[in-house]
């Protein structure tokens, strides 16, 4: 039988120099190959008569012999070219290859070949300039690379889509008896091609319907499996044991009472959720997703302060030591208003763990106080700590929970299934756990990706925040808008300046051929933040204190820069996306986001709501060269609204789903991603996803069903 998971290296037409290349595109056996669809296909299938060609800049397809071919080099434009004359029972045409020599040795006098290309006109008359080329033999089943659709596959350097077509075709025709793991019934409903069908019809199908339905199928499947594994995975989590935390209504109205401001409608009603949540005797598995500055925090606090008043410690992860420190000193600060509702002997006492530090608070004199981690561990292992706020170094070897009821996770796509594991691993009784994200995912997003997963919506900002002024920033108006920067900051305030990379990319470039989710974004040609510093410091605001930040910068360094920022010692941060999740700094007044065209409106709106956290007005300035409308349309959207759902719902349309959920990495075909926005197929799919699994909840009458889902639970991940 043909058995998909053969290793490629078995094919003939795989030596170890393109094993290699091959395996940059994760192509490792044939199933990966054959899984390795057309991002699109150019339209070859208008086969013409030579004298039916009529018009310069046609894309047209013709068969016929070579009467003559001849290598020429052109001194003058330095290059080699290759002139052929193909003839058909009509006439004659001209064909013409610069730089390609080898065609010279390809084709002979004599050689019946089909030729697709665009025809262009010099003095001698119409021609092919560059044509795809492919030799016509008497058994041959088909064109491949000419004269129909032919398939333009995403690639890598020394892997072309022709030498990809060479492969995928003979392995097709012998493609027989492969199973097929999508129910016979799903396919009949929704009147889909069998796999093989399938197959044969994304890598060379006769038209753009055969395409398309075979397209239909594998995105059906893969969202079916999808379906299967959210609500599996929410059964399996009904099955666990989790402390069962009561909702004190009177213990929390106190707690509310005292904060120092007043909770908005959203933050209620989330709060409301997650501890009802909590008495459940099941994990609860929530994810909070509120926009910049909705108070997210204070929510989970409230989760917490419940958590420990029932005598269950909490953890708090952040993503880095920044915001660890952050949510130390925030946390300390908000319990010592608000714990006024507690016994005095009953105090809420907090840890903080990093790489670098330890804390504890309050000691005595009710401030925070430096320990040793050592001591901070066996604190924590023996329930002196209530809360304890780090980052991974709460899930390191030797810190063990005495009673650890809730897990909190601050940007829960930045940490690993396996990280989150390693806090329930060894307890009695399963944490529930809380993750929070400040990206706002859109709906129809919301309920695929997560699933059965419960999300609260934090939408409403807190009365009183101004809103940030966002403005676009033509290259005409640039000298004015650095002049009102330079007034900001004579004002008191700081400064955030934005550039998309750390250094501009002489060599990279965006494959052509690989869908936007696949490509690896190089930002070439723009200013890189090395040099936006160094203009800025030496030339634009020389008598400034201007400092740098980048991802490539120790932990430590960035951790220092941030902090002086801060404080104070510095009036503008030059830095690339590193700072989108970072500090709040109430005096920082003005965010400059360079080439802000480069960037998804989540993203720039993530930039904007670094500022914004104090008492002035702030402001959004979106330097662009570009006039493209669409570009110019996409930033208007930003200076229209300050509402990060209603932009994610349009970023969801413009750059795809990888930019909300992290999964452009994950593993699922890039084909399926792009329908992750298709509402109508995410309910048709979550419906046969529930009526398998009610009459099949271990999925034993689909075997073949099963083992891909066990495949795609090994292989893809959405964190």
């Amino acid at each position: 039988m043909f058995d998909l998971n053969t290793p490629i290296e078995k094919l003939t037409r795989v030596g170890p120099k393109f094993l290699a290349r091959l395996k940059k595109l994760e192509i490792k056996s044939i199933k990966d190959l054959l899984w390795h669809f057309p991002a699109r296909y150019d339209d070859f299938s208008k086969l013409l008569l030579i004298s039916d060609i009529n018009n310069a800049g046609e894309v047209v397809s013709i068969a016929g012999e070579v009467t003559d071919i001849e290598m020429a080099r052109s001194w003058r434009r330095r290059m080699i070219i290759v002139n052929a004359t193909v003839e058909d029972q009509s006439g004659s045409i001209r064909a013409v290859w610069f730089n390609q020599p080898y065609i010279a040795d390809a084709l002979k006098i004599g050689t019946n070949v089909s030729l697709s290309g665009k025809i262009s006109m010099d003095k001698n008359g119409l021609y092919f300039s560059s044509p795809s080329y492919e030799k016509i033999f008497p058994l041959e089943t088909g064109l491949t690379h000419t004269g129909r659709l032919v398939p333009v596959y995403p690639e890598t350097e020394g892997i072309t889509s022709k030498y990809l077509r060479f492969l995928i075709k003979p392995i097709l025709l012998k493609m027989r008896g492969v199973p097929d793991p999508l129910p016979s019934e799903i396919i009949k409903k929704y009147n889909l091609p069998n796999l093989v069908k399938a197959i044969n019809q994304i890598h060379f199908p006769k038209n753009l319907e055969q395409a398309e339905s075979a397209r239909k199928r594998f995105t059906l499947e893969e969202l079916l499996l999808f379906q299967l594994r959210t609500l599996r995975d929410h059964r399996q989590l009904r099955m666990l044991k989790a402390p069962r935390i009561n909702f004190d209504k009177k213990i929390i109205s106190d707690f509310v009472k005292n904060l120092p401001f007043k909770l908005t409608d959203d933050q209620r009603v989330a709060a409301y959720e997650i501890l009802q949540d909590l008495e459940r005797p099941f994990p609860m598995n929530r994810l909070l997703n509120g926009d910049v500055g909705s108070g997210k925090t204070v929510v989970a606090l409230i989760s917490a302060f419940q958590t420990v008043s029932a005598g269950f410690q909490t953890v708090f992860m952040a993503p880095t030591e920044i915001l660890a420190k952050q949510h130390f000193d925030s946390l300390c600060s908000t319990i010592l208003t608000a714990s006024r509702s507690l016994n005095a002997d009953a105090k809420i006492k907090i840890g903080l763990l990093t790489g670098s530090e330890a804390k504890q608070f309050p000691t005595d004199e009710v401030v925070e106080e430096k320990i040793s981690k050592k001591l901070l561990a066996l604190k924590i292992a023996k329930g002196q700590i209530d809360i304890v706020i780090g980052t991974h170094a709460v899930i390191q070897k030797g810190i063990k929970f005495a009673k650890l009821g809730l897990v909190i996770i601050d940007e829960q796509h930045r940490f690993g299934v396996k990280q989150r594991m390693q806090l329930i691993k060894n307890q009695e009784l399963v944490p529930h756990l809380l993750s929070m994200t400040a990206t706002p995912i859109p709906r129809t997003l919301a309920l695929t990706v997560y699933g059965d997963l419960d999300v609260s919506l934090i939408k409403e900002k807190p009365k009183g925040r101004q809103q940030i002024i966002t403005k676009i920033i033509p290259h005409s108006k640039r000298s004015d808008a650095l002049e009102f920067v330079e007034q900001q900051i004579r004002s008191g305030r700081q400064v955030f300046v934005i550039c998309p990379q750390i250094e501009t990319s002489k060599t990279e470039e965006p494959a052509q051929n690989k869908p936007i989710s696949q490509t690896k974004l190089v930002w070439a040609e723009i200013k890189a933040v090395s040099d936006e510093y160094e203009k800025l410091s030496k030339k634009v605001f020389s008598h400034r204190r201007v400092a740098m930040l980048h991802g490539k910068m120790k932990p430590k360094d960035k951790n220092e820069i941030m902090k002086k920022f801060k404080d104070g010692h510095y009036d503008i941060l030059v830095s690339t996306s590193v700072v989108e999740v970072g500090m709040d700094i109430p005096n920082a007044a003005v965010m400059m986001i360079e080439s802000a065209e480069r960037f998804g409106l989540a993203q720039l709106h993530q930039f904007r709501g670094r500022v914004g956290r104090g008492k002035h007005q702030s402001y959004c300035l979106l330097f662009t060269s570009s006039n493209d409308t669409r570009t110019t349309r996409n930033l208007k959207a930003l200076e229209k609204t300050d509402s990060g759902f209603e932009l994610a719902e349009a970023d969801l349309k413009i750059r795809g789903p990888g930019e909300f959920t992290g999964t452009q990495q994950s593993g699922l075909p890039d084909f399926a991603m792009a329908s992750l926005a298709d509402i109508d197929l995410i309910k048709k799919t979550r419906l046969e996803a529930r009526l398998l699994l009610k009459d099949d909840p271990a999925l034993k009458r689909h075997p073949l069903l099963a083992a891909r889902l066990a495949e795609m639970q090994r292989l893809v991940h959405f964190e």
